[in-house]
């Protein structure tokens, strides 16, 4: 750290692997919050919602200089300050729980190829130390706060700051509506402790598109509550404490977080609720009675002490490292003899065998197309003097120290595109439906970054069935 700096804080961010958006936030020492529950409460479908339009970007993972996969990232639009609204992009992450932003005063790489806030520009902003004391007009020296991620970190100050959901009044169009499909009516806004980096690495932060990180996890992730965007919200604003996230399965059609409850027609079944577990530690994590696959149990979570992590932050799904071997065997599935082609062949389009997480009231489902590597693996058949095509499972090895782990699932996007989820602030719950997706199938949009049509490589998009 600086020779400069008056206190130091460090915060850990857990990477999960090079194809998942690592921003997995380690525990702090803070207080632990209420206990978790499944109680039914009634909801606002549809009333109150403010929603805003989630970008899905493409990030071509390089080997001696040719594309072997794609990471993923889905952003939305916040804007801070006044007089004159400061725009930026952001992660809405369930995994971390700070807002970060990179500042003018970041001179790194991965700040400048960004929009970066300007302290300057904002008359309501305050500069303070990390527990909200505002910083003395001649102080040569303030509280930083290191958050380090798996292959980088982040720097920063802080201060005190309007932080408003939705695209900034002057990026509206003519008629005074909002670019996109985004809610109407004025945006929410709070108050709250931010995080301005001085410093960012450039990887990973260089190789996204969007500015910074809105973290949505519980306050347990957070220096304090000050900094917490949801838990202000919910205090400051005539909002329920729920916010909902639906991932669109094909690039057509938009994906979508609400804040203040959920949007009926995303969800293609009744709202089945789990309660969070372990809540002191501060993430949407949710106990698993039992894995299946085809009936099978795995056996390192037949004693029911294995959790699922939701994280809006990861690209893959997480398995616990001393279950992966195992998983990989029960998901692994032979290719038809007729079917040989390997250039012909979507192991994401063959049938294989459910993989089901019992949370209690229900059970989350995933498909082949969920947890599918897209090519077929060459692998030679046990006792056998010959080779067969064979569709594997693709699995992101985790390890997580105890009290968070060893047995923790990461559920990232395989699971968030199958279900739609919604977050209840004020009950510590989890709801699940089915995602309902829209009817129709759009055509992409031209966009260099897309991945080639009918890609086969880890992390592509799948061509709907119908094409």
């Amino acid at each position: 750290m600086p020779a400069m700096m008056a206190t130091a804080f460090s915060v850990a961010l857990c990477a999960l692997q090079f194809l998942a958006l690592q921003l997995c936030t380690n525990i702090l020492v803070i207080a632990p919050l209420g206990a978790s529950t499944s109680e039914e409460a009634p909801l606002r479908a549809q009333e109150g919602l403010f929603s805003i339009p989630l970008k899905k970007q493409y990030v071509p993972v390089q080997k001696n200089g040719k594309t072997v996969a794609y990471k993923t990232a889905y952003f939305g639009e916040v804007h801070l300050g006044t007089p004159q609204p400061q725009a930026f992009t952001v992660v809405f992450d369930t995994g971390s729980g700070h807002v970060i932003l990179p500042s003018t005063t970041c001179a790194s790489q991965a700040c400048v190829k960004h929009r970066r806030y300007d302290r300057k520009l904002s008359t309501s902003a305050v500069d303070i130390e990390y527990d909200g004391t505002k910083l003395r007009a001649d102080a040569v020296e303030r509280d930083q706060v290191a958050i380090a991620f798996g292959t980088g970190e982040v720097l920063g100050e802080f201060i005190h700051e309007g932080v408003c959901l939705g695209a900034a009044p002057s990026m509206q169009n003519a008629s005074g509506e909002d670019s996109g499909p985004q809610s109407s009516g004025p945006p929410p806004c709070v108050d709250l402790r931010v995080v301005l980096a001085s410093n960012m690495t450039e990887d990973p932060f260089s190789h996204f598109d969007f500015d910074g990180v809105l973290g949505l996890g519980l306050e347990a992730l957070t220096l304090s509550p000050e900094f917490s965007f949801f838990g202000q919200l919910s205090k400051q604003a005539s909002m329920q404490p729920i916010f909902s996230v639906f991932l669109s399965q094909h690039d057509g059609h938009d994906s979508m977080i609400s804040f203040g409850g959920y949007e009926q027609k995303f969800a293609g079944t009744d709202v089945v609720w789990a309660p969070v577990a372990m809540s002191e530690l501060g993430y949407w994590q949710v106990q698993l009675k039992s894995v299946k696959v085809n009936g099978q149990a795995l056996p390192d979570c037949e004693d029911g002490s294995c959790r699922a992590i939701l994280d809006t932050g990861t690209s893959l799904l997480g398995v616990p490292r001393q279950a992966v071997r195992s998983m990989h065997r029960m998901l692994a599935r032979p290719v038809p003899e007729e079917q040989q082609d390997t250039s012909a062949i979507d192991c994401r389009r063959l049938p294989g065998s459910p993989l089901e997480f019992d949370v209690g009231d229900t059970v989350v489902s995933l498909l082949p197309e969920d947890y599918s590597r897209p090519t077929p693996f060459n692998m030679t058949i046990p006792n056998q003097n010959k080779w067969r095509l064979f569709c594997r499972s693709l699995l992101l090895p985790v390890e997580m120290a105890a009290p968070l782990g060893p047995k923790v699932f990461i559920w990232g996007e395989p699971v968030l595109r199958r279900y739609y989820t919604i977050y209840d602030v004020a009950k510590k719950r989890v709801g699940f439906a089915l995602a309902k997706q829209p009817e129709g199938i759009k055509p992409r949009e031209a966009d260099s970054s897309l991945p080639p049509a009918g890609s086969l490589l880890s992390g592509a998009p799948l061509i709907p069935a119908q094409s």
